[in-house]
């Protein structure tokens, strides 16, 4: 299935003493909790290496995991294996020619190689899905905490299971981590989907101000002031995108969040059938091909990507 690369990763995982492993900038949960799930698996499984999940943390999935710090490794000597994210300029915390020989686990599409050892597939609905195949294919142990973790991350990414990343193989592996490891839902779904009170006013404002195009692209550019006076953060609307996702009037839809700390604008995209990867690739940014994102750094870049989403729209009727 994975044309032995698989084989290929758990060799080079027991090569080495010290591991690092990273996910994009901005993770949601399926790149967080891939990456503790797949740190605490070798753990488990190998006492005497040193593993270390790194980047920053989100306050929100604290219930998943937190970071580790790795000041003092030997980067030269280590490995480090990326997770949920389609290149380098992405990742979080950690830089490629800092270390041994790297890995790369993933769901989205890229055009080229990225790592020594690169296992893409694109039919998966995370980067969960593939962990957990690689762990079920290989009969690796694996306790209850890094089920719970790898079961969060496809419930998330798949939005439910309702998205069309979603496979009978989704649905597989998701019944087995169930069965196998008596996963509490209740307890994984309130992590997942209960908010406050003020991030529900937020969605709602999200709702009311929302522009649709007559092409049907919708599009929101939130503000710090937007932030303050609802009480939420600039990582609240990225958590909202999927909600969105059933309004007849929508063929695509956009959110651009202004990051104060790094100067730039985050745009969450997401459609209903309109190919929009492509388009995100040309402004700094790509992902699936009816989700996606992109970093920019002027208010000028934002309008020019919201215009060929809008094309993209118009193309498609």
């Amino acid at each position: 299935m994975f044309n032995n690369l698989d084989k290929q990763i758990i060799k080079k995982i027991k090569e080495y003493k010290t591991i690092v492993i990273a996910r994009h900038i901005g993770p949601d949960p399926d790149a967080i909790a891939s990456q503790i799930a797949l740190r605490d698996i070798i753990r488990l499984n190998f006492e005497d290496k040193e593993v270390y999940a790194v980047g920053i943390g989100v306050s929100k999935f604290k219930f998943i995991g937190t970071m580790d710090k790795i000041d003092n490794i030997n980067k030269e000597e280590a490995l480090l294996i990326i997770l949920d994210v389609p290149e380098f300029v992405r990742v979080d915390g950690a830089k490629r020619d800092e270390y041994a020989y790297t890995i790369k686990i993933d769901h989205h599409p890229c055009s080229h190689p990225e790592c020594d050892i690169d296992l893409i597939d694109e039919s998966a609905c995370s980067t969960c899905q593939i962990l957990s195949q690689i762990v079920f294919n290989n009969e690796i142990t694996i306790d209850k905490a890094s089920a719970e973790k790898l079961f969060t991350g496809i419930v998330s990414d798949s939005d439910r299971f309702l998205l069309s990343y979603t496979t009978p193989l989704t649905f597989d592996i998701a019944s087995r981590l169930l069965d196998i490891y008596n996963l509490d839902l209740s307890k994984i779904y309130d992590n997942l989907y209960a908010r406050p009170l003020s991030e529900r006013k937020f969605e709602s404002f999200i709702i009311n101000n929302l522009t649709i195009t007559e092409n049907g692209f919708g599009y929101i550019k939130l503000t710090n002031e937007d932030y303050k006076k609802y009480d939420v953060d600039s990582n609240t609307a990225s958590n909202m995108i999927n909600d969105f996702n059933h309004i007849n009037e929508l063929k695509c839809w956009a959110f651009s969040s202004y990051d104060e700390k790094n100067k730039i604008y985050r745009i969450n995209i997401r459609s209903n059938g309109v190919i929009i990867n492509d388009v995100a690739q040309q402004y700094n940014g790509g992902g699936h091909k009816f989700a996606s994102g992109a970093r920019l750094t002027t208010p000028e870049e934002v309008d020019e990507l919201f215009k060929a989403l809008d094309k993209r729209c118009e193309e498609s009727k």
